[in-house]
């Protein structure tokens, strides 16, 4: 896709389906022939003009709004046409054929747009890029805000689109270059004989960069949580109320509740929001012993995948029945799950004991959980506000901006290369040029967040996520 940035393109900008209003956008560098032919005469800038849109018989297609956006006053930076007519399939079909036609056609003895072609995902937004209309965190938060699933997470979108995210790193990218310019200035003057380290304050404006580093990754570790979420797995034997508690947490009746046991054969899945953070909840199969004779083909299956989801977990809500607690059997049951919990889990992956059916038993609960009833709503409070702390949320810290995955890793690596840094300067005798180079690498990963040495194939990646009109 890079290797054609410089072609025209064109694409159906709204969603698919019917709607009241469609868009067909066009981009690139000398628009003017095309807007003549498609709406027969030069539209003023950025205003918007209501006239019809003929095919190439001078039959009308449709009647709407025609605006044009000059270079590099626009979304992309080139001229960019966007027709707004109806929001019919076929109509905005018949639009966009005609805009490939019209630029086809001869005016004088050349075509009037040559090379004109079909958008690829992303490619608009890729051209805004490319143009210094946004950077990479911006260009990904228009992704973000198209896909948030909370408000917390749109607006915290909104502000990475708005360069909050972005500032931030900059931020910190022009302290790294100021100390690498006083290291490196040291390295090329060493007969100055400058005792760098403590003239140039060279440990402060580290411990200031690590402190503020830390600041950014805490907020983005934020961002991160609500555009991802984490995944919560209910496990536990049957009839434990693993079920009950997901109809309870998602407020509707989602798995199917019966004294049954192995009622619950496959996974049953549900995204809820606590603060604005999607958790996404995942009801299994009572985990027993596949030998029992009671124990059929398809529950075995149920139980296989309860597993494959346990071990894919984020977190898991180990389900107790209180009612039962005191009966040997069932908690010897019990204690054989919990050590196969340990043995399957990653050590990183909390696991939360939850003593349910408080609402019907007189038994205390042991101290190492929370005590619950998912049938009368009992505990579920405290639960969410525990599901929260092991997500890592803090309460809506001010000025949390949409983070990913990728921007974590790299945050991380620039945390990285500073401890080598501050090893290096605590050294009874420091290697300037090591230094130098852990302050280089750290850089070289916050550019990665903006774009600003960005790999053609990471830009690809990130590009070819959008939909088509972006």
């Amino acid at each position: 896709m890079l290797s054609r940035h410089d072609d025209p393109i064109a694409a159906i900008a709204t969603a698919p389906g019917r709607g009241a209003v469609g868009i067909v956008r066009v981009s690139g560098k000398g628009l003017g022939p095309l807007v003549q032919a498609l709406c027969g005469r030069p539209l003023k800038a950025r205003e918007a003009s209501y006239l019809p849109f003929r095919d190439a018989s001078g039959e009308p297609i449709d009647q709407g709004l025609a605006l044009f956006f000059p270079a590099p006053h626009s979304y992309t930076g080139e001229d960019v046409l966007e027709l707004q007519a109806h929001g019919g399939p076929v109509v905005l079909q018949l639009l966009l054929a005609r805009c490939l036609q019209a630029a086809a056609e001869q005016d004088g003895a050349q075509a009037r747009l040559p090379h004109l072609r079909l958008a690829e995902p992303g490619e608009f937004t890729q051209r805004a890029f490319l143009n210094h209309k946004i950077d990479l965190a911006q260009a990904e938060a228009i992704a973000d805000l198209i896909d948030a699933s909370t408000e917390a997470a749109a607006r915290s979108a909104g502000r990475s689109l708005s360069g909050v995210f972005s500032r931030e790193i900059h931020t910190l990218r022009d302290a790294l270059i100021h100390l690498r310019m006083l290291v490196e200035a040291t390295l090329d003057f060493p007969e100055e004989d400058i005792d760098f380290l403590q003239q140039a304050d060279a440990r402060g404006q580290l411990a200031r960069l690590q402190a503020q580093l830390a600041s950014v990754m805490a907020r983005a570790h934020q961002g991160a949580l609500l555009r991802e979420g984490i995944k919560v797995v209910i496990a536990g034997q049957p009839n434990a109320g693993k079920s009950s508690l997901l109809n309870a947490l998602a407020g509707a009746e989602l798995a199917i509740v019966t004294p049954i046991a192995g009622t619950t054969r496959d996974v049953v899945s549900q995204t809820i929001q606590i603060d604005g953070v999607p958790l996404h909840v995942v009801d299994t199969a009572g985990l027993r012993d596949t030998a029992l004779p009671e124990v059929d083909v398809v529950e075995k299956i149920g139980i296989e995948r309860a597993w494959g989801q346990i071990e894919a977990a984020d977190a898991v809500l180990f389900l107790h029945d209180l009612t039962r607690h005191t009966d040997a059997a069932y908690s010897a049951a019990d204690a054989e799950l919990a050590a196969s919990l340990a043995q399957r889990l990653p050590a990183h992956t909390p696991v939360l004991h939850l003593w349910n059916k408080a609402d019907t038993s007189a038994t205390h609960a042991p101290a190492d959980g929370l005590t619950i009833s998912a049938k009368a709503g009992t505990g579920l409070q405290a639960l969410r506000a525990e599901l929260l702390r092991i997500a890592g949320w803090q309460s809506a810290p001010e000025g949390v901006f949409i983070a990913r995955e990728r921007h974590l890793r790299a945050l991380r690596a620039v945390d990285e290369h500073l401890q080598q840094a501050q090893a290096q300067i605590d050294a009874r005798v420091p290697a300037l040029d090591l230094l130098a180079e852990e302050l280089r690498l750290a850089q070289n990963a916050l550019n990665t967040i903006t774009g600003e040495f960005g790999a053609d194939d990471l830009l690809g990646v990130i590009f070819s996520q959008f939909c088509i009109g972006k």
